[in-house]
């Protein structure tokens, strides 16, 4: 449900206006809230009663949001500066260059061609990195603390799981 509601968003919301300043204001507040939306959902992660099924419903309603995030940003470089990518990006163009690079596969159809674009891809890329390796070892933590919880509360020992189905 989430997603669904980000990919209307990004399909409705109006991205015309030219950049500058404040467009790339605008994307670091965007990857601050995205952020503290993750701390927020590692927290609900260790005070969840099924502190697993929580992380994984971070992890599919994050990584989205977070696509859409330089999505965007990139429909309004293509917009603003004719060239940026070796072919026009609209709204689905950017989403699936988005995604590739994400997936690290680079397909080789668009790719960045002025240093503007270079250097967004090159923000996407490192952000790739640590929203895969950081949030993704953040959450298992928050998981293990959960259980330890859980299972000091209960009296089993760290790491059991009680009988099959609970967890």
């Amino acid at each position: 449900m989430t997603v669904g509601l980000w990919l209307v968003v990004y399909y409705l919301v109006p991205l015309d206006h030219g950049i500058g300043i404040g467009t790339a204001v605008a994307l670091v507040v965007s990857l601050v809230l995205f952020a503290g939306v993750v701390v927020w959902q590692v927290r609900t992660v260790t005070r969840s009663a099924h502190p697993r099924l929580r992380a994984i419903e971070t992890l599919a309603t994050a990584g989205p949001i977070f696509l859409v995030i330089f999505s965007a940003a990139y429909v309004l470089l293509a917009k603003n500066q004719a060239g940026s990518f070796t072919e026009t990006l609209g709204r689905t163009d950017a989403l699936y260059f988005t995604v590739t690079v994400f997936a690290t596969v680079g397909f080789g159809d668009i790719a960045p061609v002025t240093g503007a674009a270079r250097v967004l891809t090159m923000v996407q890329m490192l952000a790739d990195v640590i929203l895969v390796g950081m949030v993704a070892r953040i959450l298992l933590g928050a998981v293990r603390i959960a259980e330890d919880v859980r299972s000091a509360d209960s009296g089993e020992p760290p790491g059991s799981e009680g009988p099959v189905g609970q967890g």
